[in-house]
């Protein structure tokens, strides 16, 4: 029994008919009849039953089937690795982000990508966490960024950083002191951002449920006035007045830079969230992927060192640390050195 063998069994298989499978592979239907035969007498079972319905398999034929495409993907892998070695790095690459990742990363994950490797084609999506997580599961896409690692229990998650989440305002409807830096000199209570109109993404998003969470483990009732999903409006929202929301420095560090918006520190309890990069160990994943991944990891550095990014970086925890809760509700003095940094 060899590779040709396995192909055509499984193409019959699939097409349940000789007929059609011989047209499928351009194969003479004598000949497949041959090959089918060939391999029932080297194992000593009957794999097929014809009829004038077509082709079904018996239970050996299932058995058989079952291992025939673990084997074929295997091959197929294995060609597909040893062709993408031998050549360059070249050929779509996707990556997923939340919106407040993509706000910091996409633009110069994009340009670095284009400048060194010109031949791969970096797709870059912008989604709700949700679905960035869907489609890491689906194994629709090479790697991805998430936050809520709660239900990826089937991916293999990298730790990049943790991060802080702060109260942000319009600069004019923020009635204390505000630093050079962006930030608020006063810290605000979580009950106390609670209360003052929140204009947050729906529950499906990842940030929402990490407040929700929070917000139940100490009692707080999130006063949500808008649901909005984009990031964009959000902010546009929020610099006309409109409402308060929170959220990660990444998320605004352009608005805050050009003084439309603050962030005020959160406290009882501040709010922190690690930051993952996601793949899915059953998609296979070819060179350019890599690299890209390695580049990612390489400037989600570099933006931290700059303050581009506030957060603190993480090295990578033991498995049971990967499988936590993502938001850690601490006390004001733990706060990361960062954003401590920024508000000084």
């Amino acid at each position: 029994m060899d590779i040709r063998q396995l192909r055509y069994f499984v193409a019959i298989a699939d097409h349940h008919s000789m007929s059609l499978a011989s047209e499928k592979l351009g194969v003479a239907q004598p000949s497949l009849s041959h090959h089918v035969m060939r391999v029932e007498e080297e194992l000593g079972v009957q794999l097929l039953v014809r009829s004038t319905r077509g082709v079904t398999l018996t239970e050996s034929g299932r058995r058989l089937y079952t291992h025939a495409q673990s084997i074929l993907k295997s091959v197929e892998a294995a060609v597909a690795d040893l062709r993408d070695h031998a050549s360059e790095l070249s050929g779509p690459v996707s990556f997923a982000f939340p919106s407040s990742v993509s706000n910091v990363l996409t633009v110069p994950l994009s340009e670095t990508v284009r400048n060194e490797f010109p031949k791969i084609v970096l797709r870059a999506m912008d989604a709700m966490s949700g679905h960035v997580q869907a489609w890491l599961t689906e194994g629709v896409i090479d790697f991805g960024i998430l936050y809520d690692v709660h239900f990826a229990r089937e991916l293999d998650m990298r730790p990049l950083l943790v991060e802080d989440l702060y109260l942000v305002a319009a600069r004019d409807c923020w009635k204390g002191d505000v630093l050079k830096t962006g930030f608020a000199r006063d810290s605000v209570s979580f009950a106390e951002c609670a209360r003052l109109g929140l204009i947050l993404p729906h529950r499906a998003h990842g940030l929402r449920e990490m407040l929700e969470r929070a917000a139940s483990a100490h009692n707080i009732a999130l006063g949500v006035v808008l649901e909005m999903d984009s990031l964009s409006r959000i902010k546009t929202l929020i610099a006309r007045g409109s409402g308060y929301s929170i959220l990660p420095h990444a998320a605004v560090h352009e608005e805050i830079e050009r003084g439309e918006l603050i962030l005020a520190p959160i406290r009882e309890p501040a709010l922190r969230r690690t930051v993952y990069l996601a793949t899915n160990p059953a998609r296979p994943i070819k060179r350019a992927a890599k690299e890209v991944e390695r580049m990612a990891f390489d400037i989600v550095c570099e933006l931290v060192r700059k303050g581009y990014w506030l957060g603190e970086l993480t090295p990578p925890p033991s498995s049971a640390a990967v499988k936590a809760a993502p938001l850690a509700l601490v006390g004001a003095e733990t706060a990361p050195r960062a954003a401590r940094k920024a508000a000084e």
